[in-house]
């Protein structure tokens, strides 16, 4: 019933759409929903690329049967063994047993401590080639975008690169398969919050496979998340060519957290001196109201970060706490840093925001800002002034 969409004469996606999931990985928002994409070449031989979560197999095999129309998988590749993309791998043994399957060292060490499957491999090292007939496919090993085992399999005959998640982006496909068929801008937005949040912290392995990349022509750059990425390419790859070294452009993100609104009022006061000053991007969160997603995809984004938080139990707002802890987890680099904080009777905040500076070897712009109890004229007139400073910056 379900069909394929062809991508090129021989190429075909099988992925599938996921609407119903809220979290991705149980921990970021799905406003619209993934895709987890799969794809097929079909020549003498036939190889599968990656699979798809296996509450979608039954969608996924009735793609790919159509696709085979009574042939068998030759070849099943594995860029990727997160659970997401290698879900079917069993089904996919059990409907072909004599499929090959191919991955790296890193690969079957997952593959036999999630599935149990050690028979039927072929292992690749990078660079390595194998043959469909007039496709003939290359491997790059890509390690920890974003696990160790991840690699990248080339497609010399249509210029397709399988990239398992790198160039990513969140999104169910709608309707659409390649990015000229589809509302891209959405995708584009969606594309900066999956690297941010999901490749960030590896700017460095990302930044080696670029350069591998580089030594072939791309036609086709086709992830496991989210579109086919064919019109936009230079884009996608500048993109992550500038997330990957944290080059985050001209703009400013506060945040905040705020139990009673005054330490909101001085982050409204900062932003004021920043607007005196002509900054426009400024982008101001409430981090116990805004998903941290959300607020990281900015931080990335952007050049200058300033944080605030009442002092909570001797320490920090809790949510602010938590997200200290999400942004030390990318190691985001390069950002020019200020803070400010209240407190009722001891403040704890500038000594935990100043650490925490340090810890991620940032600059610190400016002076802090502390206040007890209500924001007064001078804390006040401080935070325009500190605005202004960041501004310069």
């Amino acid at each position: 019933m379900f069909k394929a969409k062809s991508i090129t004469n021989d190429i075909y996606y099988v992925g599938v759409n996921d609407r119903q999931k809220l979290m991705f990985e149980n921990q970021i928002p799905l406003p619209f929903g993934v895709s987890y994409n799969s794809y097929v070449i079909v020549d003498e031989k036939i190889a599968l690329i990656d699979t798809v979560e296996i509450p979608f197999a039954e969608i996924y095999i009735d793609k790919l049967l159509d696709v085979l129309r009574g042939r068998s998988v030759d070849y099943l590749i594995i860029n990727h063994m997160e659970p997401d993309h290698s879900g079917s791998i069993r089904a996919i043994k059990r409907l072909f047993p004599d499929v090959k399957i191919i991955g790296n060292a890193r690969t079957f060490k997952m593959l036999a401590g999630y599935y149990g499957i050690e028979d039927g491999l072929m292992e690749v090292t990078d660079g390595s080639t194998i043959s469909l007939g007039k496709h003939e496919l290359k491997f790059f090993l890509t390690p920890m975008i974003h696990w160790p085992e991840t690699m990248m399999t080339y497609d010399a005959s249509d210029k397709a690169i399988f990239t398992g998640d790198a160039f990513g982006a969140f999104g169910a496909l709608d309707g659409g398969v390649v990015d000229a068929d589809l509302m891209v801008n959405k995708y584009l937005d969606e594309f900066d919050r999956y690297f941010s949040n999901i490749a960030g912290k590896y700017g460095s392995p990302v930044q080696k496979a670029l350069e591998k990349m580089h030594s072939v022509q791309i036609d086709y750059i086709c992830p496991t998340h989210g579109p086919v990425w064919r019109e936009q390419i230079p884009k996608i790859i500048d993109m992550t060519n500038s997330l990957s070294r944290y080059e985050g452009k001209r703009g400013v993100v506060i945040v905040y957290a705020s139990m009673y609104g005054n330490t909101e009022q001085m982050a409204e006061a900062i932003a004021e001196g920043l607007s005196e000053s002509g900054e426009k991007n400024i982008m101001i969160y409430d981090v116990a109201k805004t998903d941290a997603s959300f607020i990281l995809t900015d931080i990335f984004r952007y050049d200058r970060l300033v944080m605030g938080s009442p002092t909570y139990n001797n320490g920090l707002f809790p949510e602010m706490a938590s997200f200290l802890l999400k942004i030390e987890n990318r190691d985001i680099k390069h950002r020019k840093f200020s803070y400010f904080g209240s407190s009722t009777w001891s403040n704890a905040t500038m000594r935990i925001f100043a650490a925490f500076a340090e810890k991620m070897k940032w600059e610190v712009i400016g002076t802090a800002v502390e206040e007890q109890q209500s924001l007064k004229e001078n804390a006040y007139k401080a935070c325009i002034a500190l605005g202004k400073e960041l501004a310069k910056a």
